[in-house]
């Protein structure tokens, strides 16, 4: 990954984890209700990530590949079942987990299309 694609992956991911945060720290108490706006984050994450390495990714790609990072959704929402619904602590702990899980795809992805990109030179 050169020095600029590390930049650019820099600012989406971490554009992308703050409003991941946002979002789940304003609905902490209501589990899962945050997935409607965090997935489309880190889809649009996605996308923008393949841009950076000169990838076309569709929305229907980015989702798959969303998926594939499943396993650490399902321990967000046992986060939010066991705590989100505490006034604060809930929505700290729910806004932290929510941009550790974004910051966490982001990285894999970027790491996976780098890797995908040294195989095809």
């Amino acid at each position: 990954m050169t020095d600029d694609q590390k930049s650019s992956c820099h600012k989406i991911i971490h554009t992308a984890s703050a409003a991941a945060a946002a979002a789940a720290s304003g609905m902490a108490q209501l589990p899962g209700s945050d997935n409607a706006v965090i997935v489309p984050i880190q889809v649009t994450m996605i996308v923008s990530l393949g841009k950076v390495f000169g990838k076309s990714i569709t929305k229907s790609l980015a989702t798959s590949l969303l998926a594939s990072a499943g396993a650490s959704v399902g321990g967000r929402m046992l986060s939010q079942v066991l705590v989100g619904w505490i006034p604060f602590f809930g929505n700290t702990v729910n806004a932290t987990t929510a941009a550790g899980v974004t910051e966490s795809i982001g990285w894999w992805i970027a790491d996976y299309f780098d890797k995908d990109l040294d195989e095809s030179r």
